[in-house]
């Protein structure tokens, strides 16, 4: 009876390891893709409009919160039915 939670315990453990390992792995990527568009920035090098840098931080932007939502509506999508 006792191996059940036990092993319940170590698969969520792995599972947050997992989560951790990835989630550093991507972020770490996308601070480094955005460390990259800002060496666009220089005037000497390249030529864009203030419209260019708009649409490009807006879709940026846009992105961020989508993928905000998703992990906003996992927490939801857990929460239960009270009528307290």
């Amino acid at each position: 009876m006792s191996k059940a939670p036990d092993r319940s315990a170590r698969r969520k453990k792995a599972n947050r390891e997992r989560f951790v390992r990835i989630a550093e792995n991507r972020v770490n990527r996308t601070l480094d893709a955005l460390d990259s568009l800002g060496n666009c920035s220089n005037r000497r090098n390249y030529d864009y409009s203030d419209a260019d840098v708009k649409k490009i931080f807006n879709e940026i932007e846009k992105k961020v919160k989508e993928t905000r939502s998703m992990f906003q509506a996992t927490a939801e999508e857990k929460k239960k039915f009270t009528l307290r």
